[in-house]
This record gives structure tokens, C-alpha cells and sequence, in this order.
């Protein structure tokens, strides 16, 4: 068994603000929903490894009783310590909100939290390259 896709909520309308944090701030591709899921609203969007296999999938969905997941959360493991600053570097940039506060808390890790454009938890880690 392995995870095909995680799923985070937005709410009515908020498919612009998803496309800043997930594409533009982490720079995962936006693909095409499949044609009878696209009335439904959303978006989803892939981060292709160097041989073009899916790394991983997150799909934003429309809730329209939303309400941003405050502790659950997706974790996706970026390829290196310096992606890692990279990708903090630019969601800081773009206005987005990053806790460096548990960046030393899990073993073997750095790793950040970051809320998207609605609030939602989101978790980046990157394995150690010097592990304490």
C-alpha cells in the first residue's frame, strides 16, 4: 500500500490562494481534475521527482462549511536542507505564514510548519544532512 493523494480544504472561490501556496510558494504543477469533478471546484496539483514519477498529490477541494485544519496536516519531505530554506523562503516572501518554532523537534529531520492561503497546517521536512 502507499498514499496516493492527500486532500486539504478551501473554501468557495479560494482556488487562486491555493495556487499561490501550492504552486507558486512549493512549486507543484497544477494538473487537470478529471472532467466530472471539475463543476465541484478545487484544484489539485503534483511535484514530479527527476525521473518524472509522481512524488507526491495534494488535492484542494471546495467545503462550503470550511474550516481551516488547525492541526491535522499533510507532511511532505522535501530532497534536501537547502530546498527546504528555499521553500520557506519563498511562501515568506509571498506573504504566507511559516513556524520555524519545531524546526530541531523531530529526530533526524528539519522541518517547518506553514499555514496556506486558508489557514490550513502544512508541514515540510527535509532529512538532516549533519544529524546532532
Amino acid at each position: 500500500m502507499r498514499l496516493h493523494h492527500v486532500q486539504v480544504s478551501c473554501p468557495r472561490g479560494g482556488e487562486d490562494a491555493a495556487r499561490r501556496f501550492w504552486a507558486e510558494g512549493l512549486g507543484l504543477v497544477e494538473v487537470e481534475k478529471p472532467v466530472a469533478l471539475r463543476a465541484r471546484g478545487g484544484a489539485w496539483f503534483r511535484a514530479y521527482d527527476d525521473a518524472g514519477a509522481v512524488g507526491a498529490e495534494v488535492h484542494v477541494g471546495v467545503e462550503d462549511a470550511f474550516a481551516p485544519a488547525r492541526k491535522a496536516h499533510p507532511a511532505l519531505l522535501l530532497d534536501s536542507v537547502a530546498a527546504l530554506e528555499a521553500a520557506t523562503t519563498r511562501l515568506e516572501a509571498l506573504g504566507f505564514e511559516v513556524d520555524l518554532t519545531e524546526r530541531h523537534t523531530f529526530d533526524g529531520h528539519e522541518r517547518v510548519h506553514a499555514r496556506d492561503g486558508h489557514g490550513n497546517r502544512v508541514e515540510l521536512l527535509a532529512v538532516e544532512e549533519h544529524p546532532r
